[in-house]
C-alpha cells in the first residue's frame, strides 16, 4: 500500500478524547496494559497528507480575518459527489456549510417541526440523535429495525407507516449507511422508505456522514437520487470528518434541491449566528478531496474491510454468545450480549468494566436503543485490533 495504516500513534496529550477519557473511566486499567481505544467513531490512522498541507500553508499567512468560501470549496465537493455518489448536476447554490451532521438536524427539526411534535427514527439509533431531538423538546418515535433469518438489519415498513399514522408525523430522520448497524441500504429499500415518507408527506433528514466508508462489494445510493419525489423532500447531510477523521476541525456540508427546505434550514441555521465556517475547515476539506484524498479513501476502505472481516469471524468463533451482523458500511461493530450476560449471570456493567480494566475501551451501545449491546471501533492498525481480541478472549469473554 502507498498508505500507512500500521503504525500505531501515541495519542495520550493530543487532544483525543479517544483516549483522554482514562481518568473518567469507571474502573483503572490494570498494570501493564495499554490502551486500546475502540470506542468513539474516529479512526486511529494518519489521515492523508495534502490535509495538513493544505492547512499548514494556510496558515503562513499571517491573517485570518473574515472570510467567503472559496469556489475552490464548492467546485470539491461537487466533484467528489460526482465522483464518489454519480451525483449530476449539483450545484454551489445547493450546498451550505453546517458546523456539523448534528446542528443541521437541530436546524432542520425546527424549521418544520414545533417543540412537542414527534420525529420518527429507526432504532438501533444513534445516540447523537437522541440527545439533539430530545434537547430540543421533540417527543422520538422508534421504529426498530428487524434481523432477517441471514441476521441482516432490514427496515420495518409496516410499523414505520403506522407509527407515522398514529403520532401525525411529517419529520424524519434517517441514517444512510446506518449507524451503528452498518447497514448500506440497497436501492429497493431506500425506494420502499420513500413511498412511506411520501404518502405521509414527511421531510426527511438524512445522515450521509457514513457514506464514503462503505466496505468491499457495497455502494452507497445517495437518498436524493431514488426519484424526483426524493430529490426534493430530502435534507442530506455529508461531511468529510468521519472520512478523513476531521470532527476536530468541525465542518459538514448539506445539499438541498428543494428551494423551499433550503431556505428554511438556512434561516435556522443562521439564526444561532454561530454557524460559520473555520477558514482551516475550509482548506481540510479542499487538501481531503485532492486526488491524494480519491487513492487514501480506497486504501482506507480496504483496510476497513479486512479488519472488519477479521474482528467479525474472531467474535464469532472465540465470544460463544454474542452475536453481531457483519458491517457492510462504517468501521463499527454492534455486538449483541444478552445470552452472554444470561449464561454467566453477569451484567452488561460487569463486562463493559471488565473490558475496560485490561485496556480494551468499548462503549455501551445500551444508549443506542438495544439492551445489552456493546458498539466497537475497530478503525485501529491490526495489531491493536488483534491484540484487543486477544485481550477480550483471554480476560473478558472466556475467563469465566
Amino acid at each position: 500500500m502507498k498508505y500507512d495504516f500500521n503504525t500505531i500513534i501515541d495519542r495520550q496529550g493530543k487532544d483525543a478524547v479517544a483516549v483522554d477519557i482514562i481518568d473518567q473511566l469507571p474502573v483503572k486499567i490494570k498494570e501493564g496494559f495499554s490502551v486500546i481505544p475502540m470506542w468513539v467513531a474516529d479512526m486511529n490512522f494518519a489521515t492523508v497528507s495534502t490535509i495538513q498541507e493544505a492547512v499548514i500553508k494556510r496558515t503562513q499567512h499571517p491573517t485570518f480575518g473574515y472570510f467567503f468560501p472559496r469556489e475552490a470549496y464548492y467546485d470539491a465537493i461537487i466533484q467528489w459527489q460526482k465522483s464518489r455518489n454519480e451525483v449530476e448536476g449539483l450545484t454551489k447554490e445547493e450546498i451550505s456549510y453546517e458546523n456539523g451532521v448534528l446542528g443541521c438536524v437541530v436546524s432542520s427539526v425546527n424549521a418544520f417541526t414545533s417543540p412537542g411534535e414527534a420525529v420518527l427514527i429507526h432504532a438501533p439509533t444513534y445516540i447523537g440523535f437522541t440527545h439533539c431531538l430530545e434537547d430540543n423538546g421533540r417527543k422520538i418515535i422508534l421504529s426498530h429495525l428487524k434481523q432477517d433469518d441471514e441476521g441482516t438489519w432490514r427496515m420495518d415498513y409496516e410499523d414505520m407507516n403506522k407509527k407515522i399514522k398514529e403520532n401525525n408525523i411529517h419529520c424524519v430522520v434517517f441514517c444512510s449507511p446506518h449507524n451503528p448497524c452498518g447497514r448500506v441500504w440497497e436501492k429497493e429499500e431506500l425506494e420502499a422508505a420513500m413511498k412511506v415518507y411520501a404518502e405521509n408527506e414527511c421531510v426527511v433528514i438524512s445522515d450521509e456522514i457514513w457514506s464514503d466508508l462503505t466496505l468491499r462489494g457495497y455502494r452507497h445510493i445517495p437518498t436524493q437520487s431514488i426519484s424526483e419525489d426524493a430529490k426534493n423532500r430530502t435534507i442530506a447531510i455529508y461531511a468529510p470528518s468521519k472520512t478523513f477523521n476531521l470532527a476536530g476541525l468541525i465542518g459538514s456540508y448539506h445539499i438541498i434541491y428543494n428551494k423551499m427546505l433550503r431556505d428554511r434550514v438556512r434561516k435556522y441555521a443562521a439564526s444561532t449566528h454561530y454557524n460559520h465556517m473555520n477558514v482551516l475547515s475550509m482548506y481540510a476539506l479542499i487538501g481531503a478531496y485532492e486526488e491524494a484524498g480519491y487513492e487514501w479513501l480506497e486504501e482506507l476502505k480496504e483496510v476497513l474491510t479486512a479488519n472488519v472481516e477479521y474482528a467479525y469471524n474472531y467474535i464469532c468463533e472465540h465470544f460463544k454468545g454474542v452475536t453481531l451482523a457483519k458491517p457492510e458500511g462504517t468501521y463499527m461493530l454492534y455486538l449483541d450480549c444478552s445470552k452472554w450476560c444470561e449464561t454467566h449471570n453477569k451484567s452488561l456493567e460487569t463486562l463493559l468494566h471488565k473490558g475496560m480494566s485490561y485496556g480494551v475501551l468499548w462503549q455501551d451501545g445500551r444508549p443506542f436503543n438495544r439492551p445489552d449491546t456493546i458498539r466497537m471501533n475497530v478503525a485501529l492498525p491490526m495489531s491493536l485490533l488483534k491484540e484487543g481480541m486477544k485481550r477480550l478472549d483471554q480476560f473478558v469473554f472466556n475467563a469465566c
